[in-house]
């Protein structure tokens, strides 16, 4: 149970991200808002880092090498990732941000058939009620698609990829350093192409404070903390459902803090898109088992 609330914690915290991107954005550029909240994230992994080194004072498997090889691929497609998602921010809600980001847990076990990994025929069943419920969501009756739903679309496919990623150099390096060297890399190239497109000011990043911190200490921080802690002690298939419930807490973050609508026809998308989200997990816990079981304890 405890496993399970601080997993529950974590992707609220996560869901209502998509709030403070949102309002970062009133007084910043998106990249700006991006490079300046990841490298945040990666200052706000130190104490964790120091935590585990203490508690684990055991050489970690893999080496430099493959932990910056490893890192910068990740911090590239992670780039891209987020640049996506906080552009198209721009021109769709919180609400339906978070539910088409979400579709990166079916893209994944289907993009791994490319891998030659087995997947289920849940999967097909989950995906194509997603695909259905992103229809019903995004898709106007003169059938096109608004230009921010699609950035979220495409965000998502470069998710599914980034956690493959994530997933492959996991088992060989430290994960929690991974994942510092890809926010630094990730918040280094949009800090440039910030510089490049935008006029980054300092009096924006005094007036977006709260969202900054939040999107970068609190999100990436708190939340990947709680992650590691709680899916050590979870059962993995409640794991991956409950982290994907933080779609529903950026619908509820974007109606009561951004004061979003959804009306009839988009709460039955999303009903639609979580229906086939969590279908396609079902067979999710072999999957994580047989991960978890060839990550020693102490490469954390």
């Amino acid at each position: 149970m405890r496993s399970n609330l601080m997993l529950l914690v974590a992707a609220t915290i996560w869901g209502m991200g998509f709030v403070a991107q949102r309002l970062g954005m009133e007084h910043m550029g998106p990249y700006t808002f991006n490079g300046l909240r990841f490298l945040l994230g990666a200052l706000s992994l130190l104490p964790l880092l120091w935590w585990l080194k203490s508690r684990q004072p055991v050489a970690v498997t893999g080496d430099h090498r493959q932990l910056l090889t490893g890192g910068v691929l990740a911090g590239l497609v992670l780039f891209c990732a987020a640049s996506l998602q906080q552009v198209g921010l721009l021109y769709t809600t919180a609400a339906k941000a978070g539910f088409i980001t979400g579709l990166y847990i079916i893209l994944v076990p289907v993009l791994g058939l490319l891998l030659r990994h087995k997947t289920g025929t849940n999967t097909w069943i989950g995906a194509l009620i997603a695909l259905s419920g992103l229809y019903v969501l995004s898709v106007t009756d003169e059938f096109s698609i608004g230009f921010g739903d699609l950035l979220q679309v495409i965000g998502a496919l470069f998710w599914a990829v980034h956690l493959l990623l994530v997933d492959h150099y996991s088992s060989r390096v430290a994960p929690i350093k991974l994942a510092g060297v890809q926010f630094v890399i990730c918040g280094l190239l949009s800090l440039v192409t910030a510089f490049i497109i935008e006029t980054p000011t300092v009096a924006g990043a005094v007036a977006g404070w709260q969202a900054l911190l939040y999107a970068g200490l609190v999100s990436v921080g708190v939340g990947y903390t709680l992650q590691v802690l709680g899916q050590r002690g979870a059962h993995p298939a409640h794991a991956a459902i409950i982290l994907s419930l933080e779609t529903v807490f950026a619908a509820v973050g974007g109606v009561l803090l951004l004061g979003e609508t959804l009306d009839e026809r988009a709460i039955a998308g999303c009903a639609l898109m979580l229906a086939g989200m969590l279908i396609s997990q079902i067979r999710l816990r072999w999957w994580w088992k047989s991960r978890r079981d060839k990550v020693p304890a102490d490469s954390l």
